[in-house]
């Protein structure tokens, strides 16, 4: 039985397991979570811990770019694992790389050669085109669109509707 654990029971971390129920990716999905009081919240985040084994991954779903990325870090180095996760409506190329705690959503696209580092949310409806190269941490908003030969820096936040034209290379 696969299990995932989601940390963080706000607006984030509930999209995540409804993409999860979408695509029926785990059988299971705990919450952790330190201030919410939901039943479905079985502990704190630190309680993360407890739950390793070969059966289980770890998703951070906090908003905050550099938090998530952290937290990935800590579960690697703890030998948890940590999916990539996609909604079935969205495309990903097979010519695309999506690393390590990417959460592609709903309608989202990620195009031929194109390569998404590690922790990145690519949001509702966004695109990335291609030979572009999202660096780990970065949030693409709604319906944001890179497109072709750019660069986002790391952690950086691409606003929703915000189009970055070609060969822009934001890099912060």
């Amino acid at each position: 039985m696969k299990r995932l654990v989601i940390l963080g029971f706000g607006g984030y971390g509930k999209t995540i397991e409804d993409i999860v129920l979408s695509g029926r990716l785990f059988d299971e999905i705990v919450f952790l979570d330190d201030k919410a009081t939901d039943e479905k919240v079985k502990g704190v985040c630190g309680d993360y811990v407890n739950y390793i084994d070969e059966n289980t991954w770890f998703y951070p779903a906090f908003g905050n770019n550099n938090l998530r990325v952290e937290w990935i870090n800590m579960f690697i180095n703890a030998g948890a694992q940590v999916p990539v996760i996609i909604h079935p409506s969205a495309y990903v190329s097979s010519g695309a790389v999506v690393e390590t705690g990417c959460a592609v959503l709903p309608m989202a696209v990620i195009n031929t050669t194109a390569k998404v580092r590690t922790g990145c949310i690519v949001n509702f409806g966004a695109v990335v085109d291609h030979d572009v190269v999202i660096e780990r941490g970065v949030h693409l908003c709604i319906n944001s669109v890179v497109k072709a030969y750019n660069r986002i820096a790391p952690f950086a936040k691409i606003e929703a509707g915000q189009v970055i034209f070609n060969n822009t290379f934001i890099m912060e």
